[in-house]
């Protein structure tokens, strides 16, 4: 039975990791969460965490034993990845995201792009655009979006990708803030999902805005807060 005291992602580490709160990331992240820090600070800070993430969330994809000769005609068991990895931006915000995956990822590599909006009508998330390379279902596909509030979009991405054939445990959510709530509803609803955030907020607002937060992600990335 889940501890009343303890996150519920807490005792779901085999699919949700949350990276290591040490200095270093905590400077960023009081960087990225300061409404004093400017759009090209909140930039930086941002790249920086991303890096961290895109690290981790590599580590799910599979590799196997892999033998070398070194420059000293010696052998090195290491390893070598045995699938590619796709990067799959919900728009706009996760577009930020890509830049990190081609820097340090070395394998064969492709993007996706997914529009998702709600309707201001029914509440209910809708794809706008999709556009996904024919190969994603054999790829580690990496969804990128930077914020988690209610899980909606995310819910709409993964039974999108899921639809075109991408296998549930074959998807890595890379994410920067996430709310506790939108943690409890995406990993019920699809139990092989992977997530990797930077970190966890407890609260939502009314409005359904993650508190503490760091406002809108995009607007403070992009420069166009009014």
């Amino acid at each position: 039975m889940e501890s009343p005291n303890l996150p519920s992602w807490t005792t779901k580490k085999d699919r949700i990791s949350v990276l290591e709160q040490d200095r270093a990331l905590l400077s960023l992240m009081t960087t990225i969460r300061d409404v004093n820090t400017s759009d090209r600070e909140f930039s930086s800070a941002v790249e920086k965490v991303v890096r961290r993430l895109i690290t981790s969330a590599l580590n799910h994809v599979p590799a196997e034993e892999y033998t070398i000769t070194t420059p000293i005609n010696t052998t090195y068991t290491g390893v070598r990845f045995t699938k590619g990895v796709c990067g799959v931006s919900i728009l706009r915000a996760g577009a930020c995201m890509e830049q990190a995956l081609r820097d340090t990822w070395t394998g064969p590599l492709s993007f996706g792009k997914l529009l998702i909006q709600r309707d201001e009508e029914t509440g209910i998330a809708k794809i706008y655009y999709s556009k996904l390379p024919a190969s994603i279902p054999n790829d580690i596909v990496l969804l990128l979006e930077p914020m988690l509030a209610t899980g909606g979009s995310v819910i709409k991405a993964v039974e999108t990708l899921t639809a075109n054939g991408v296998p549930e445990d074959s998807i890595v959510l890379v994410n920067v803030v996430s709310s506790q709530k939108g943690l409890d509803v995406v990993s019920g609803r699809f139990p092989g999902l992977k997530i990797v955030a930077a970190a966890v907020d407890m609260e939502l607002t009314a409005q359904n805005y993650i508190s503490p937060g760091l406002g809108d992600f995009g607007d403070r990335y992009y420069g166009t807060c009014s």
